[in-house]
């Protein structure tokens, strides 16, 4: 959906935009949903004197054509100033991209286990992991840790948006549509592309304070950024942002007594609502021009977030709690330090023979160290009361060739855009124990620390090569396709295809439609990641292990090896124009999705069956229920993103 603020050109001139969006779509695993959005920003153009309208930037993204407009794509694209993303009144990336297009969703989750502390975003409703994030067109690494109990897309490991602050941003598009056969695995749903500034000049700073009507949630941030340039030929533009935020709860007064049934009736005991976060984030993006054949380019970014967030509450008497210590209960308390480094180098330029050619290195870096604030039960009073539970760390090295260039073919009215390329991607995953003590017999209570026995060091490697070809074939049709192979050393190859069109009627009347189909292997956490957590089943709090589908207790209990996720993406739109200062998009899709990757249901373990899992070589269990990453079932998500654009100009 287009964002809808225009730029102009005179000091002063006042201007109003106003976007209409309205977005429809139904999911198989959820309750069809209907929601309509209206918003309104008035901007200066001393705030938007940057760049063009929205509508007339030339898109890097879902194209390998050179001058392609957001306004003339062959498939549904969104462009967003970065002016407008920091304009917006938050300092999350990802609730800025729900604020502004009806199509992204950025969840929220509370009492999920240290998940609160990375934020992904949902793309028409699909899972995090299943959109695809780009910074300068280069693939971004994942997070470390996995999105359980009732966060959304539950069993993920997406991309952490918030480690890149937003004074670094110079505008981002979403493209809103299957892209694995240009982008490869993770891209079902589209792709968000966050472009840097790389201005050489000039430079801001800014200070936030704020907080809820409740009066907790208190905010503070200052942000800044700046260019330079490098010589005649370089520039350096690097931003830097830190934030201090309160937690907030929602919890209503609890009981207190001996137990969750008792009808004494005291203080607020649980926590529902966002962590506490302590964060840096330090960004930075340089190029440097040789001649034309050879720019050097670099960027990457450095971020720190530490975090605390709440588990259930203990009763005096329940069966987690020691009286002795606690004779009020407790509750425990997840301390996550979360650390996130990005490099990417390269080489671009134009050859003599009109070859545009780009060679790169892209490094990143995800980590979560995990500390808790409780007690094990299991030691009696000699527990400790803090307990470091073990490290998680995912990793990506990527090397990549891209060359494109432009044909004059005599049989073709208009030149041929074709590029093709070749991309090595190595993934590791991480685990390292936590102390003795915090996996011991029952765990630290709240959050088990990673035994020794699930430590260890995974990784894997993938060998992709894609053809992408675009053209005009008369003046009024414009086609593409593309295809892409890819072979990963534990899931084997997969080919994914795409095609799209766009036909002009008049120039204020176009239709446009694509289908295409897409892959996404499991990830490395998917495939190793073990953890011990407590949940709320029933009416009970209990201790729930999550286990990988090829561990021994996740077979024992009837788990199958995973499958990649495979899909096919379906979407036709209508494009109209009827005013230089209106523009109205209809785009109707179908995605499915075959294999969907989740977590089961827990598995609330008897007697008899944790007799079972001990006989058959399951050492201390020191949980009460169990789940696993499973291919949990096959989806099909249909929807309309309809978006209304008007510019006015108030002189």
């Amino acid at each position: 959906m287009d964002q809808g603020f225009s730029r102009g050109s005179g000091m002063g001139n006042f201007k109003r935009n106003v976007l209409a969006t309205a977005i429809f779509s139904a999911n198989l695993l959820s309750v069809a949903g209907i929601s309509a959005n209206a918003y309104a920003a008035e901007t200066t153009d001393e705030q938007n004197n940057q760049g063009a309208s929205t509508l007339g930037t030339v898109i890097v993204t879902g194209t390998r054509a050179q001058e392609r407009t957001a306004s003339a794509s062959l498939s549904p694209i969104d462009v967003i100033s970065g002016d407008s993303l920091r304009s917006s009144g938050s300092s999350e990336l990802g609730t800025v991209l729900a604020r502004l297009i009806p199509s992204i969703n950025f969840p929220r989750p509370s009492l999920v286990d240290g998940a609160e502390l990375t934020r992904p975003a949902q793309l028409r409703g699909l899972s995090p992991d299943q959109v695809l994030v780009l910074v300068n067109g280069k693939r971004r690494h994942t997070s470390a840790f996995v999105n359980l109990g009732g966060a959304v897309g539950r069993g993920s490991a997406p991309a952490d948006l918030n480690a890149i602050p937003l004074s670094a941003i110079d505008h981002i598009e979403v493209l809103r549509d299957g892209a694995s056969a240009r982008y490869g695995s993770d891209a079902i749903a589209g792709v968000i592309n966050i472009i840097l500034k790389s201005a050489d000049h000039g430079g801001s700073i800014s200070s936030k304070y704020g907080q809820y009507k409740k009066g907790d949630g208190i905010q503070r941030q200052v942000s800044g950024n700046t260019g330079f340039a490098l010589g005649d030929n370089g520039t350096l533009n690097h931003s830097g942002e830190g934030a201090n935020n309160d937690y907030t709860n929602r919890a209503g007064d609890d009981l207190r007594a001996s137990s969750i049934g008792s009808t004494t009736y005291g203080q607020q005991v649980f926590r529902q609502g966002e962590p506490e976060t302590h964060e840096g984030k330090l960004q930075y993006n340089a190029e440097y021009s040789f001649n034309d054949a050879a720019e050097f380019y670099s960027f990457g970014g450095y971020s720190k977030r530490r975090g605390e967030t709440a588990a259930f509450y203990r009763p005096s008497n329940a069966s987690n709690n020691i009286a002795a210590i606690y004779p009020n209960g407790y509750l425990p308390l997840i301390h996550g330090t979360l650390e996130d480094t990005t490099f990417v180098t390269g080489l671009r330029g134009e050859l003599a023979d009109g070859w545009h050619y780009d060679l790169s290195a892209n490094y990143g870096k995800n980590s979560y160290e995990l500390r808790t604030k409780t007690i094990n039960t299991s030691l009696g009073l000699n527990t400790p009361r803090s307990f470091d539970n073990g490290t998680l760390t995912n990793d990506q090295k990527q090397l990549s060739l891209d060359l494109s260039r432009e044909f004059n073919a005599t049989w073709l009215p208009y030149p041929v855009s074709v590029a093709f390329g070749a991309e090595y991607l190595r993934q590791g995953y991480q685990i390292e124990a936590g102390q003795a003590e915090s996996y011991f017999q029952t765990g630290s209570s709240g959050l088990g620390g990673f035994r020794a026995a699930d430590a260890g060091s995974y990784s894997r490697h993938n060998f992709a090569q894609y053809l992408d070809v675009e053209t005009n074939l008369t003046e009024k049709l414009g086609v593409s396709a593309a295809v892409r192979h890819e072979d990963y050393s534990d899931f084997g190859s997969n080919v994914s295809g795409s095609l799209s069109a766009r036909y002009d009627f008049t120039p204020q009347v176009a239709l446009r439609g694509s289908v295409s189909t897409g892959f996404r292997a499991p990830s490395l956490a998917q495939q190793n990641f073990t953890f011990t957590s407590s949940q709320l089943i029933g009416s009970t709090i209990q201790e729930a292990g999550t286990f990988p589908a090829g561990s021994n207790v996740a077979q024992l209990l009837g788990a199958e090896d995973l499958k990649p996720e495979k899909s096919r993406n379906y979407s036709l739109g209508l494009v109209l124009q009827p005013l230089d200062s209106l523009t109205v998009t209809a785009d109707v899709y179908r995605i499915d999705i075959q294999d969907r990757i989740s977590l089961s249901s827990n598995l609330v373990l008897n007697n008899t069956a944790i007799n079972y899992l001990r006989a058959n070589g399951v050492g201390d269990i020191n949980y009460t229920s169990a789940r696993y990453f499973t291919n949990a079932t096959d989806t099909s998500t249909d929807g309309v993103d309809l978006v209304a654009n008007y510019r006015y100009q108030f002189d």
